[in-house]
This record gives structure tokens, sequence and C-alpha cells, in this order.
């Protein structure tokens, strides 16, 4: 812990740090709602997975079974299973039932999807203020709030109208580091382990930050044999937790050796793992070469164990087509390293995680002859990995700067004051300022406002036009006019297509949607006849597109010849008939026949 003096009236600033945390995370509320309200009026759900989440609780709500997670409204009749769970969709169910009475069900909506993406934000705040108040001082936690609003694509995971799981991930993944500083050992091995069996339950996304966690608890219990209880009951936790979150939430798709999901196969891993830490907690022999050797042991087990049993899971957990793969998910640009963006989009991702490793790092130095040193030696190693993982998926951005917090909150806590109490004004005015805006990152993001790298072209410009125009309320509300019907358009407007409108479409970018993807990818770039044979298989009748959108450019790219090339030249075909729509809509529509 880093040591500063304070006046005693700030005591109750410590004592009450919890209540005043969730003040501030009202505040913060009201003001995120009162700013995004324009969003939340126009349903504004940016994100493909947020419309599917939306259709995903419409459903629930409907009277779908709770285990059948199939929407029957993409590549209908038969429709196609997504790999998530119920879990998230309860408090957007549930403030949708609670306002539904006052408003009505569509204001209700609207509301919930404003509200929910911020209740996640109460336990990511919470965490971070456990942590920091814990390693840096008594009352430094304040910091933990403003350099998680400093954040810039952690932050926008809890952003109203963001309703997909995200948020509750990361949430998660803060009440993490709190239980790994946690002075309470069995405690804070608890919430490790609870913590990190709801975010499997959510999804496999933070995989590699529950594996980390795990890593690092084993690891304490090979220095400091005292360790045992936290590992004890992260053990218990994390296996019973698990199979828990498997029996309440896994989907009747989900109960089959997928690897994409909480299925059989990493409950198995889970459980496995859980038992083999028990054992080792409670043998626990003194020497610490000896708890090492059992570790790796373990660790060796549990890796030969999965290949072994389950040596289909060892390559893409997806289990798609190489075609697939090669023509969509490979190219997902999320899913790509930081170093393969450009540094417009990479430099603001990566600034406040390296500020948090330096000030985790002289932190951890720092604390080398103190108790501290295990707690903030986890936060680095925590930290570290966090930037690693940019250097896999640039995806690993919101984890990474949420990571960085405690990293960045010590270093102001060590730096900014001296600088306020400084002899020379200049130092007191203008050092604090600067010091902020370097520790907090954003410094990344005033940099690219002054410069012009990596400025948008007007061909991007187009794109993004397009991107956003074609997807908003406005722009889909004529639809609705014409008859319901099954719409073959973009994978990538297909989930919002499904929100706002009545009809029905094929596709969505979701991996188990793939052959319906390669459908639509093989009408839009092969010949015309190939496009309304697939067209016509699917039982489409209405033909939907908006230019310019960037999954068109894909297919001009591609295939300059195919079908959709040809249609956006202009050229015409006897089986299309164009349908009528205002003049100002950016979308076009035409008949199948």
């Amino acid at each position: 812990m880093i040591k500063r003096d304070v006046p005693s009236s700030l005591a109750q600033l410590d004592r009450h740090w919890l209540r005043l945390t969730l003040l501030a995370w009202l505040v913060i509320t009201i003001w995120f709602v009162a700013q995004r309200w324009s969003a939340i009026h126009w349903l504004s759900l940016g994100d493909t997975d947020d419309n599917m989440r939306l259709m995903q609780v419409r459903a629930l709500l409907a009277g779908q079974g709770w285990y059948d997670l199939r929407n029957y409204r993409l590549d209908p009749p038969v429709g196609f299973n997504i790999h998530w769970t119920r879990l998230v969709d309860l408090p957007i169910a549930g403030l949708i039932l609670l306002l539904r009475p006052f408003v009505g069900n569509a204001e209700a909506e609207r509301l919930a999807c404003g509200i929910a993406p911020l209740l996640p934000l109460s336990l990511a705040l919470v965490g971070l203020a456990a942590t920091v108040r814990r390693l840096v001082a008594p009352l430094a936690w304040p910091l933990a709030i403003v350099f998680m609003l400093c954040s810039t694509v952690a932050l926008l995971m809890f952003m109203p109208e963001r309703i997909d799981h995200h948020g509750w991930q990361l949430a998660m993944l803060s009440l993490t580091v709190a239980g790994l500083c946690d002075p309470k050992g069995a405690r804070g091995g608890a919430i490790v382990g609870v913590a990190s069996a709801v975010s499997l339950t959510i999804g496999l996304e933070m995989l590699p930050y529950a594996v980390m966690a795990g890593a690092i608890i084993t690891l304490r219990w090979v220095w400091q044999p005292e360790a045992r209880d936290r590992l004890a009951t992260y053990a218990l936790t994390l296996a019973g937790g698990s199979a828990a979150g498997y029996a309440a939430f896994a989907s009747y798709a989900n109960r089959v050796a997928r690897c994409d999901a909480l299925t059989p196969v990493w409950l198995s891993v889970m459980v496995a793992a859980g038992a083999m830490l028990l054992v080792l907690a409670l043998v626990s022999p003194q020497r610490r070469e000896l708890r090492l050797v059992l570790a790796l042991v373990a660790g060796g087990a549990i890796a030969a164990g999965f290949a072994l049993v389950f040596p289909q899971c060892l390559g893409r957990p997806e289990q798609v087509s190489d075609e697939l793969y090669r023509n969509w998910l490979g190219n997902i640009r999320e899913a790509k390293p930081i170093y393969k963006h450009a540094f417009r989009t990479g430099f603001p991702v990566a600034a406040l995680p390296v500020m948090g490793l330096i000030g985790a790092g002289l932190a951890t130095w720092r604390a080398r002859r103190t108790p501290a040193l295990v707690n903030w030696a986890s936060v680095l190693l925590f930290a570290a990995f966090a930037v690693a993982m940019l250097l896999w998926q640039i995806r690993a951005g919101p984890a990474a700067q949420l990571l960085a917090v405690p990293g960045v909150s010590a270093l102001a806590w060590l730096l900014l004051p001296p600088m306020l109490t400084h002899r020379s004004i200049f130092v007191r005015v203008l050092g604090p300022a600067l010091g902020f805006v370097l520790i907090s990152g954003l410094f990344a993001g005033l940099t690219l406002q002054w410069t012009s790298i990596d400025k948008p072209t007007p061909y991007i410009n187009r794109v993004n036009k397009a991107n956003g125009r074609c997807v908003t309320m406005p722009a889909m509300a004529p639809l609705n006019r014409l008859p319901a019907q099954t719409v073959f358009t973009f994978v990538d407007l297909g989930p919002r297509l499904i929100t706002l409108t009545h009809h029905s479409a094929i596709a969505g970018p979701y991996h188990r949607n793939g052959d319906a993807i390669l459908d639509v990818q093989h009408a839009f770039t092969g010949s015309p006849e190939q496009a309304r044979a697939i067209m016509k298989r699917h039982g489409a009748t209405l033909l939907l597109l908006c230019p310019n959108m960037a999954e068109s450019t894909i297919y001009r790219a591609r295939a300059p010849g195919g079908f959709y090339a040809r249609l956006a030249n202009g050229e015409r075909f006897p089986w299309l008939v164009s349908v009528p729509l205002p003049a100002d809509l950016p979308l076009r529509a035409f008949r199948i026949e």
C-alpha cells in the first residue's frame, strides 16, 4: 500500500467507500441515460449482437422455452441456434416487465435497453474501488472511478443500448481482481471462483482471463502455503458455480460436446480443475518446490486430458468450415491483433493499458519488501497478460483497459500529490493536469485530434454513413408497410431487420449460422441465376440492399462480375421487380419472382 498522510476528517471517505461508490454509479447512470436519450428513444442498438440479444429477450417474454435459444426469424422456418445463455437476458426482461405497465411495451423496451447496460457498471466500479483502496491507499478509491471513466473502449461496453454480455463479463473481471487482492483468503477465493463461473456461463470470451486467475491463485499457494484456504474455496466455487451455471442456463443446443460455450466440454474441464486444485489445497505440502511440482503436474494433467478427450476443440472453437473462416470469420476486424489495425484505432486502445502496466510494475517494485508484494504481483501479472492479449486480438482492449485501473491509480497517487504541493505555481497548475492526461491515456486521443494520422478517407466516410443510416428506425419503418415475409439481405443487416420490422431474414453474423452465411455470400458473389436459386431455396420473396454498406463493398471487390456488383452497377434482371420506397431512404428493395 502506498502511504500518504491525510487529514482525519477524511476518514468518512474510507468508512463509507462502498456507499459512496454506488452513489457515484447512480449519478453516472443518470448522466449517461440523459446524455444518450436520443439513442434510447430511437432504439439505436448499434451492434448486431445487441439486436439479437433483444430478440432473444422478446422470445423469452413471448413464451419461448427457457432452454430453447433457437431464433426462428433467421433462416426460417427452422431458424438457428445461438451459443448464448439466458443469464444476460434476465435483467433486460426484468426491466421490461417492471416498466411495461407504466409506459407500454415499446417504451419499456427502449428504457430497458438504455438502463440494463449500466447495471454491471456498478459491480465493475465496486470491484475496482475495492482493489485500489486495498492496494494503493484507503482514500485512493475515487481514482478508480475517475480512471474507469477515462477509458475508451471499456466504458463503451456499459453505455446505454449496449445490452449484450460484454459489460457483465467485464464486471466479473473487476470482481476477479478484487478477489485476488482480498485480504481474507477464503472470501477472495470464493469471489474469484464465482466470478469466473458466471463469466463462463455467459460466454467463453473471458476464458483466458479465468485461466490466468486460476494460475495466479495457484502460484500464490505455491509461494505462500497459508493461501490454501484461498485455493480451496476457489476450487469449490469454480467447479460448483460452473455446474450450477450449466444446469440453470445451458440451452438444449449446448448440451452436446461443442467447443464454443459452456457445454459438457468446458464443464468437464472446470469440474476436473476444481477437483485437482482442491486436492492440492488439502494436501498442501510444506516444501515450496514440492508444491510447485504438484501444481505443474495438475496443470499438465488437465491439459493432456483435454487434448485426449476433446481433440476436436484443439483447433478453432467455432468449428466452422475452412471456406467460412477464409471468407468471414478470419476477416472479422475485432479478432485481429492490435498491430494489424490502423494507428488511429490501436493507439487509444493501448495507451491506458500500457500506463497501467507501468504503474503496476512500479507499485510492485516499491512493495517488494512488504506484505503487499503478492497482491501487487497478482495485479501486475494480470495487467501484463491483458496487454499481451492485445497482440492476439484487439477485442481484448476493454479487459486490458479495465485491468489497467489499479496500476494507473497507484501511479497517480504517487506522482500527482507532490505536484499539488510544489513551490512553483506552474508545477502546481500545469503538472497535475499534464500528469493526469498522461497517466489516464487521454493523451492518445488528443494526439490524434491534433494530427492527421490515419484520418478517414472520403471512401471510408461514405461507407460509415451507409452503415449508420441503413440501420436506423426511420430507415426501417417503411418496410413494415409491406406484408411480413422472408427478406434476403446482407448478413450484417439481418439482426437489425428482424428487430425493427415484422420481417424475417436469412442470416446473421454468428458461426452456428454458417451455412446460411455462405449462402448469402454465394448469392451475392455468384451469377444472377445462382443468386435467384439460393433466394428461392430459402423462401425469400424480397431482396433488401443498402448500397455502400461495408459488407456490400466486400462483394463488389471479391466478385466484380458477380450478381451484386452487376446489380449495383445498374444492371437489371427480369426476376427482380423494384419495390417503391420513400425517395430519401438509403435502402433499396426488390420483389423476387
